[in-house]
Order: structure tokens, then sequence, then C-alpha cells
């Protein structure tokens, strides 16, 4: 049955942190580019922007989020009003490479190595978003039309602090309830009586569809158990790790990007698809190693 007290606990734990992280950021972002401090720092990934056809101010947005988590990324890329199309590349991209310190500790329990969890990411990352640079641009023209992407002006500092403190607020306020939402909704199927049955019974495929649409960190968690017992062959902790690394939390993931307008079908087909090709890729490599 499902704890709503203890959903609503959850709710307000996340929402807490995301206060704390999304204000702050957003309007330190707003500084930076009012004082086009950006520039000094986008040239570490500006190669890599540049080839995903991202404006060179992302540069922040992907190393936070790299490093960080997604809450971190969208701070540092809202206020940069991207077009839906960037917008669904930069989801892309940081739905298969976000939260690397954290996430490769949790595939390390499993028995993925670091080495290989971020090489994984990062490559995989940038070849997926950079097929969807050639997606047609007719793909985005309807909610392109609704979007302005004109760079605000500001007239002095106190005029950008006032004005990203409201925004940040606003985009804060959109963030906490989407998450509200969707830890309700994942507490409801985290109590049906069938994941609590597989839960004791793990089978690979159950592991990758809880990892899809729970999360990498709920999918390997119900793993490491299994794992350390010896109960999954290293292939299947192969097969698992590699493919929840790419496609994990699809539905958090792509609703938090979706705010902005970005296609979330492109996301999840895109995510799903390569998950499924360089998974089959690497496991005849993994065979004939």
């Amino acid at each position: 049955m499902l704890d709503y007290k203890q959903s609503l606990h959850s709710s307000l734990r996340s929402a807490w942190i995301i206060i704390k992280l999304v204000i702050p950021i957003y309007i330190l972002a707003e500084v930076l580019y009012y004082y086009n401090i950006l520039s000094y720092i986008s040239f570490l990934v500006e190669p890599l922007t540049s080839l995903l056809d991202l404006p060179k101010e992302t540069a922040l947005s992907i190393i936070s989020g790299m490093f960080l988590n997604i809450y971190a990324a969208i701070a540092f890329a809202a206020p940069l009003e991207l077009t839906p199309k960037q917008w669904t590349i930069l989801a892309i991209f940081l739905g298969i490479c976000h939260s690397l310190v954290v996430e490769t500790a949790v595939m390390k329990k499993i028995g993925i190595s670091n080495v290989y969890s971020i090489s994984l990411r990062v490559i995989v990352g940038f070849v997926v978003a950079f097929i969807a640079t050639f997606i047609p641009d007719k793909l985005f023209v309807d909610t392109i039309s609704n979007v302005v992407v004109e760079r605000k002006v500001y007239e002095n500092l106190f005029d950008v602090l006032k004005n990203s403190f409201f925004d940040s607020i606003y985009l804060t306020f959109q963030i906490i309830v989407l998450i509200s939402l969707i830890i309700l909704f994942m507490d409801f199927i985290k109590s049906r009586d069938f994941i609590k049955k597989f839960e004791k019974n793990i089978s690979r495929n159950f592991s990758i569809f809880v990892g899809m649409i729970l999360g990498i960190t709920y999918g390997a968690g119900i793993l490491i158990k299994e794992s350390k017992s010896g109960a999954l062959s290293k292939k299947d902790i192969f097969i698992i790790g590699t493919f929840l690394m790419i496609c994990h939390a699809i539905i958090e993931d792509t609703l938090l990007f979706v705010i902005f307008n970005a296609n979330p079908y492109v996301i999840v087909l895109f995510r799903v698809t390569f998950a499924i090709i360089f998974t089959l890729l690497l496991l005849n490599l993994y065979k004939k190693i």
C-alpha cells in the first residue's frame, strides 16, 4: 500500500534540495552571462557545444550536469532561452551523461568499473546527441513559433538580480510540482505487489525495466545483493549496467526538459533505441574479448 506520508516527506526533501540548488545557480548563471564571464570558461567544452549545435554559453550547463545533476544543468541553461531543438539535444546528452560522480559509484557496486562507466556515458552521450542534430527542424516548428528566443537585456546588476530571482522562483516551482508528482507516481509503482514480488526474484529484463522507469540508483540498487551473491553472471551485469547507463529514469529526466518545450518523443525514442543498439554492439565485443 502506498505510504502517502513517506511520499510527502520525500517530496519535501527533494523540494528543499531543488530550492537550494536551482535558485542560486540560476541567479549565478544570469550574473555570469551579464558580465560575459561565460566566454572565458566556455572553451573547456566549446568543441562539444559547437558539434552539438549548442551555444557556447551552455558550457556551464553541460559541466554542472555531468558532475552534479540535471537540476544544476537546467538552472544554468534556463536563462539562455534555448530553442526547443537545442533543449532536446541537451536533454539527450545530459539524460545519458549526468551525475557521473554519484551514479558511477552506484554502478561500481554491481561490478561495473569506473573507467567503463564514465567512458561509455560520455562517448555514447555525445554520439547520440550529435546524431540528434540531424533531426529535421520541421519536428520543432510548432513549438519554436511559440517561443521567444531573444536574450533579455538588463540595465544594471540590481535589475539582473531582481529579474533572475523571480524567474528562478517560477522555475523552481515548476520543477517542484513536477518532481512531487513523479515521486508520488514512482512510490505508487514501488508499492505494487508485483514489484515487491520481482524484487525477491531478480530477473535481467525486470531489472532493466525498473532502471528505465525509476532510475539508475533504484535499478542498480535492487541488483547489488544478487550481484554480490553471485546469482548474476558477469555477462548479465554487463548487459544490465550498459543499458541502464544509457537509458534510465526516462520519465523524470524527460519531463524536466519538456518544461522548456523539448520534444519528449525524440528524447525517449533516441535514448531507448540507442541503448539497445550500443548494448548489443558492446555485448558482441564483450563475448569476443
